[in-house]
């Protein structure tokens, strides 16, 4: 079911995953780049008996030669323990073998805390005769609250997946579904992810509850954003769920940063419009003073 879901979201939004699960070596010009994912049919077509199925690698090339060619192989790992480095090792020299490249970068999403080998050495006393290493990715590692307002939907989806404190949980959630109702214009694929933010943030019937009391109106689906998504499909019930979810969550921002709001500035957010908001949302992140987050 991990292994699906991860391979999905890969396959569904390669830029914004690469950038966020393999920044390092992603680079800033992969929006300019060609993403070819390598088939799994053909892999195990070309590499008969050796083939072993992981999540799909992705190839990225640049039309204008100003990057060389390169190779990444993403896997995703749900139990820490189960991780194998010789594993993953021979799979990406497999592939380097079959696609006729030395330029392979591995990437491992841990889905979950837990010791896991990194570097991999043969050799002897004298001599290292091959190293290998990965890049690594602990969801669990990275703090929930510094994606809130990411740009990455990558990254908001998989908010649930990250580190936050319990009290947190709400409004990590609503970040997550926000950001997927900006981001995301695709009706399909806004279901498709509402289930994705779901499965991963598995809240309790007492949260759903609270959620919907905090963020949503009264004609909101008791599922919050992501039935609202799921089971209305309705447009307009979209544009007011996430419009709603969008604005406590730009009060609950302001009140971190600020401390608490007066009457006339909820007043004034209460009053305003998607744009508005979406406005100021960008610009919290940047202001050192109210004023600068609504431009006076």
């Amino acid at each position: 079911m991990h292994d699906q879901n991860f391979k999905n979201l890969i396959l569904d939004y390669p830029v914004q995953a690469l950038e966020f699960f393999a920044g390092e070596e992603a680079g800033a010009d992969l929006s300019e780049a060609r993403i070819v994912p390598v088939r799994q049919e053909q892999l195990m077509e070309r590499l008969g008996d050796r083939f072993r199925e992981l999540d799909t690698p992705l190839l990225v090339e640049w039309s204008d030669g100003r990057r060389e060619a390169i190779l990444f192989v993403v896997e995703e790992e749900t139990k820490t323990s189960e991780f194998s480095i010789y594993r993953l090792a021979h799979y990406c020299l497999d592939l380097a073998e079959l696609m006729e490249t030395d330029r392979v970068v591995p990437v491992v999403i841990f889905l979950r805390t837990g010791d896991n080998r990194t570097y991999l050495r043969l050799g002897s006393d004298s001599c290292a005769y091959m190293e290998f290493r990965y890049l690594m990715c602990k969801l669990k590692s990275k703090s929930s609250a510094g994606y809130y307002d990411s740009d990455n939907i990558v990254a908001r989806l998989n908010l649930p997946n990250m580190a936050y404190p319990p009290e947190d949980r709400l409004e990590m959630y609503l970040a997550a579904q926000t950001g997927l109702a900006r981001l995301e214009t695709s009706p399909e694929k806004q279901r498709k992810y509402a289930d994705f933010i779901d499965f991963y943030a598995d809240l309790s019937e007492e949260e759903v509850m609270r959620y919907r009391a905090r963020y949503l109106s009264e004609e909101g689906d008791i599922m919050g954003l992501a039935s609202v998504l799921r089971e209305e499909g309705r447009e307009e019930g979209i544009e007011q769920g996430m419009q709603k979810g969008a604005l406590q969550l730009l009060m609950r921002q302001l009140e971190k940063k600020f401390g608490a709001l007066s009457p006339d500035l909820v007043t004034k957010l209460e009053q305003s419009d998607e744009t508005q908001i979406l406005l100021w949302s960008e610009n919290i992140l940047t202001a050192d003073t109210l004023g600068e987050v609504f431009g006076h």
